[in-house]
């Protein structure tokens, strides 16, 4: 009798929670939908961080959590949650337990490095099944500044956890996977520098268009007391200096004058807190109160965040760092057109003047030439109009979560192969 063909993809992220949202847990959510919608049945697993409860189903998925630690001594409670918030090497034996008895595995796919990628490897090497790695940014193309703010909370501290991850593999997880996925461009040109194999893809990732088709903009703007004349400036990412809202703040202190009816929009969860304060005396001491507002992140399910795009005018992202940027994507599905930074994966997602504008954020005179940008595309209506068609063209023809998911399923094919290859020469 011949055994059943395995199904189950295991995704692996560090933490996974509605309330929580960015790019990483849509690409995770929606690749599993498509693969669900193929036949398979994908399972995220992932930890308690930032979570309340150990199971749940998000946008039909099941999820799964388990209990974890940071090993290090002398963490305080907000030292836990900023690592729970971003960048956090956590462990968890519980989880590594749970990827040892998942039933019916096709292969494993990481989202996360150190300890927990190597837990994933480790999972892979006992279960005999192969090793699928996405870097959603951080990795080779990471800014130092941003490096150092995300290990603050454990610098000085001693580290009991170091065993684990030299049992676990932690360091060999790239160089044993079957497969390693970058979302960026940037990302994939110095990640093939650094691996010593050649199984290194560039997958970008998608937009449900059609989730984004329509909105009730005038709703929004109606809860938000935003008037209908208003030119509404909207950025949706997370609070935190690699997003670089304070830019964008300071060409609205620019733009004060010259262009009154311009009105901004922040919507994000709050991964950076004294990043959060400095925003909010720099509203207090420019008098942007009545110009700006700050909200907090939306749930995926939530029908603000459709509303929020359709309410803007103009989206801008000025972010010192990205690796992709799907909120772009999104942006664009909903017909608006794009400022961007000039860096990671917006390099080679935007193209200057046809589907939006770049920025230098690293230049001094950054925040005057967003200001110009911004009055320009104020006084454009034609020009705005364009480059959302544009944009819009773009998502619909390269970026549907449909057509990634293709692609994604014929990466799992050569991991499948190389794994099988590996299997016949250690025979």
């Amino acid at each position: 009798m011949s055994r059943p063909t395995p199904t189950t993809i295991v995704h692996v992220p560090r933490r996974f929670v509605a309330e929580e949202w960015g790019g990483t847990e849509t690409v995770i959510l929606e690749i599993s939908r498509q693969q669900q919608r193929g036949g398979f049945s994908p399972v995220i697993t992932t930890s308690m961080a930032l979570a309340r409860r150990r199971n749940e189903c998000i946008g039909g998925i099941p999820v799964k959590r388990f209990p974890y630690c940071y090993p290090f001594f002398g963490l305080s409670t907000a030292d836990k949650t900023s690592l729970d918030k971003k960048g956090g090497n956590l462990l968890s034996i519980s989880l590594l337990q749970s990827l040892l008895t998942e039933p019916n595995v096709r292969l494993f796919h990481a989202h996360s490095l150190k300890r927990l990628g190597g837990e994933v490897r480790t999972a892979a090497r006992i279960r005999r099944k192969p090793l699928v790695v996405s870097l959603h940014g951080g990795v080779f193309d990471v800014p130092a500044a941003e490096l150092s703010s995300m290990l603050k909370p454990i610098e000085n501290r001693f580290e009991w956890g170091k065993p684990f991850g030299a049992l676990f593999g932690s360091r060999r997880v790239l160089e044993d996977a079957d497969q390693v996925i970058c979302v960026g461009q940037s990302e994939l040109d110095k990640a093939k520098t650094q691996l010593t194999h050649g199984r290194v893809s560039y997958l970008p990732n998608g937009v449900d268009c059609s989730k984004f088709a329509q909105g009730d903009g005038a709703a929004f703007r109606k809860k938000y007391r935003i008037s209908a004349d208003a030119f509404l400036v909207l950025t949706l990412s997370r609070i935190d200096s690699q997003k670089n809202q304070l830019l964008l703040l300071e060409a609205f202190a620019r733009l004060y004058k010259s262009l009154p009816q311009a009105q901004l929009i922040l919507i994000g969860p709050e991964t950076q807190p004294s990043y959060a304060t400095q925003l909010r005396e720099f509203i207090a001491a420019n008098q942007l109160g009545g110009r700006v507002q700050l909200l907090p992140g939306l749930r995926p399910d939530n029908p603000e965040l459709i509303q929020a795009y359709h309410a803007a005018d103009l989206f801008v992202l000025p972010s010192m760092h990205e690796p992709f940027g799907i909120v772009v994507l999104e942006a664009w599905s909903s017909g608006l057109p794009v400022i961007a930074s000039r860096v990671g994966g917006l390099q080679s997602l935007v193209k200057e003047g046809e589907t939006g504008f770049f920025i230098d954020p690293s230049v001094p005179s950054a925040a005057e030439h967003l200001a110009a940008r911004i009055s320009q595309l104020a006084l454009d209506p034609s020009l705005r109009h364009r480059l959302g068609d544009a944009g819009l063209a773009e998502a619909r023809s390269q970026y549907d979560w449909e057509h990634i998911g293709k692609q994604l399923e014929t990466l799992y094919g050569a991991a499948e192969q190389h794994f099988a290859s590996k299997r016949i020469t250690s025979s």
